[in-house]
C-alpha cells in the first residue's frame, strides 16, 4: 500500500504513464504537440514504430523521457462517489416532494394547482441561465467548491423551507425551492467529472452511472416517502403543518449532515491520477486553460453537436412522459391516480437498473456508440408498445411496458454523459455534460407542452406518436456520430487523439506515422 496524505492507495489498479516532470509545453491549449526527443519519426520497415514504443508520450525539448508518473486509484473514491449520490439524492427528493403532494400544498398554502406547478419548473428555469457559469465555476475553480455549493445550497434550501411551515407562505417556499434548483446546477453536472477524475478506465462508466442513479434514487424515494409523511387532512391544517414539518426538518438535517461530510471527504483530486488520460490533463498549467475556447472547441466538434441534440431528444422525452404520466393514466383508467404514481416508480426504479447495467456494460466492452445506438432503438421500441398498448384496459400491461421503458430510456443517461466524455476528450466532464443537460431541459421543457396540448385536445396516443417522431430522428443522428473514443485511446495507450495506431507493416506515409499528442476539437 502507498500512503497518500494519510490515505491508503488500492494496489490492484497501479500503473505507470509516461509524463514530463515538470509542465510540458502545449499545443491547441491542452496537450504537447512536439515530436519526440532525440529523432523525432523513426521508419521501421517503411511504417510506424513498434505499438509498445507508441505508448511512450512524446517529451517536450529539454525533459528527459524515462520521466514517469504512476496512476493508482485511491481508495477516497468510494466515499467522494457515495456522499456525491447521497445528496444528489435529496436535491431530487426535494424538487418532487412539492409535485407528488400537489393537493396537499396546495390547500395547506392556498394556492392554485399551477402555482404548485413552478415549485418543480423552477428546476428547469433556473438550469438554463446558470449552465454556463456553473460550468466555468467547475473548470475554473475545481471539483471541491463546486461539490460543496451544491451541497451547501441544497441545505440552505432545506432551512429555507422550515420558516414557510405556515399559510400564506408560498412566496418563501418558492424562494426556498429556487434555492434548491441553484444548487442542481452545481450538481447535475458533476457525474462525469467525479468519475474520470477519481475512477480508473475499467470502472468510469460504472462509477458515472452509480453518481446518475443517486439522483433518480431521490425520485423513486420522492414517489414513496412523501405521501406517508404528509398525508392529506384538509380538515385539519395544525396537524397537516405539523407532517409537513416533520418533512422539511428531517431532510433540513440530513442535507447539512451531508455538507459537513462533504467538506471532509472532497479533495479536488487523489494525489495520484487514477488513468493515462487524466494523467496526460494534469500536466498542463492552469493558465494555459481557457474557458471560452473549451466552449468554441465544443461546438466546432461535430459529432458531440449531434450527441447533444440526440441527448436532448430522449431525455427530454423522458421528462415529457413522466411528467404527463399521470395524466395519460387516468385518461384511460379513471380513478387509478394512486396506481398512476405506482406506475411512475416502476419506471424510475427500472431506469435505475438500467443505468447501472448499462454502465457496467460500457466499462466491459467500450463500445460506446453501438450501446447508445441500441438503447435508443429500443427506447423508441419501447414508447411505440407503451403508446398502443396503454388504452387496452389492462393496468398490469401499462405497469411492465412503463418498466421496459423506463429501463432502456433512463438507462441511456449515463450512456450520453460517457460518450460525450469520450469524444470530446480532453474538454471538461464538467462542461460537455452540463450542455448535455441544458439540451435535454430546453427539449423537455418544449416537449411537455407540446405532449401536453396534444393528450388535451386530441388523445395520449397522438402526444406519444409525436415523441416517437422525435426519437426516430434522434435515432438517425445518432448513428450519424462518430465514435472517435480519445479518452479511451490515450488510456490505452495510442497516444495520437485523431490518427489509430498502425502496424508496423502498414505502408503509409511519413507524415501519418507521426505520434501527436494534441486536442483536435
Amino acid at each position: 500500500m502507498v500512503e497518500d496524505g494519510g490515505e491508503e492507495e488500492a494496489e490492484g489498479e497501479s500503473g505507470e504513464v509516461p509524463a514530463a516532470a515538470a509542465p510540458l509545453q502545449r499545443c491547441n491549449g491542452f496537450l504537447p504537440g512536439k515530436e519526440a526527443a532525440g529523432g523525432g519519426r523513426e521508419a521501421a520497415g517503411g511504417g510506424q514504430r513498434a505499438a509498445p514504443e507508441a505508448e511512450e508520450m512524446l517529451a517536450a525539448d529539454g525533459v528527459r523521457r524515462e520521466a514517469r508518473l504512476e496512476t493508482r486509484l485511491s481508495r477516497r473514491r468510494l466515499a467522494v462517489l457515495a456522499v456525491f449520490s447521497c445528496y444528489s439524492l435529496v436535491n431530487a427528493f426535494q424538487w418532487i416532494q412539492y409535485s407528488i403532494l400537489s393537493n396537499v400544498f396546495s390547500s395547506f398554502y392556498g394556492v392554485s394547482s399551477k402555482e404548485i406547478d413552478w415549485l418543480s419548473m423552477v428546476y428547469m428555469v433556473a438550469y438554463l441561465p446558470l449552465i454556463l457559469p456553473a460550468t466555468w465555476l467547475l473548470d475554473a475553480r475545481g471539483l471541491r467548491l463546486t461539490a460543496l455549493l451544491g451541497a451547501g445550497l441544497n441545505a440552505l434550501g432545506a432551512w429555507l423551507k422550515c420558516g414557510s411551515l405556515a399559510p400564506q407562505r408560498y412566496p418563501l417556499t418558492l424562494a426556498a425551492q429556487a434555492v434548491c434548483a441553484v444548487a442542481q446546477v452545481f450538481i447535475l453536472g458533476l457525474p462525469s467529472r467525479i468519475a474520470s477524475v477519481w475512477f480508473g478506465p475499467t470502472e468510469v462508466s460504472t462509477a458515472c452511472a452509480v453518481a446518475v442513479l443517486g439522483n433518480q434514487l431521490g425520485t423513486a424515494i420522492g414517489f414513496l416517502l412523501p405521501p406517508v409523511l404528509v398525508p392529506n387532512t384538509p380538515n385539519d391544517i395544525d396537524l397537516m403543518a405539523h407532517n409537513i414539518s416533520i418533512m422539511f426538518y428531517g431532510t433540513a438535517i440530513v442535507s447539512t449532515l451531508l455538507f459537513f461530510i462533504a467538506g471532509v471527504v472532497f479533495e479536488e483530486k487523489p494525489k495520484y491520477p487514477p488513468s493515462h488520460s487524466q494523467a496526460v490533463l494534469q500536466t498542463k498549467p492552469p493558465e494555459d486553460y481557457s474557458y471560452k475556447q473549451s466552449i468554441i472547441n465544443l461546438f466546432k466538434n461535430i459529432p458531440f453537436i449531434l450527441l447533444l441534440i440526440s441527448y436532448g431528444i430522449m431525455t427530454g422525452a423522458f421528462y415529457s412522459v413522466s411528467t404527463l404520466l399521470n395524466q395519460m393514466i387516468v385518461t384511460h383508467y379513471e380513478g387509478e391516480e394512486v396506481n398512476a404514481g405506482r406506475i411512475g416508480l416502476t419506471l424510475v426504479v427500472a431506469g435505475m437498473v438500467g443505468s447501472i447495467i448499462c454502465g457496467l456494460w460500457l466499462d466491459y466492452t467500450k463500445t460506446y456508440k453501438q450501446t447508445t445506438l441500441i438503447v435508443y432503438i429500443l427506447s423508441f421500441i419501447g414508447l411505440l408498445v407503451f403508446t398502443f398498448t396503454l388504452d387496452l384496459g389492462y393496468l398490469m400491461v401499462v405497469f411492465v411496458t412503463g418498466g421496459v421503458l423506463g429501463f432502456f430510456m433512463t438507462g441511456y443517461l449515463p450512456l450520453g454523459f460517457e460518450f460525450a466524455v469520450e469524444i470530446t476528450y480532453p474538454e471538461s466532464e464538467g462542461t460537455s455534460s452540463g450542455l448535455l443537460n441544458a439540451s435535454a431541459q430546453i427539449f423537455g421543457i418544449i416537449f411537455t407542452l407540446v405532449q401536453g396540448k396534444l393528450t388535451t385536445d386530441y388523445s395520449p396516443r397522438a402526444g406519444n406518436i409525436f415523441l416517437c417522431a422525435w426519437i426516430f430522428v434522434g435515432i438517425i443522428l445518432t448513428a450519424l456520430i462518430k465514435s472517435d473514443l480519445r479518452r479511451h485511446n490515450v488510456n490505452s495507450g495510442i497516444m495520437n487523439l485523431d490518427v489509430k495506431a498502425v502496424p508496423v507493416d502498414s505502408p503509409v506515409e511519413p507524415e501519418s506515422t507521426t505520434l501527436k499528442i494534441q486536442s483536435d476539437l
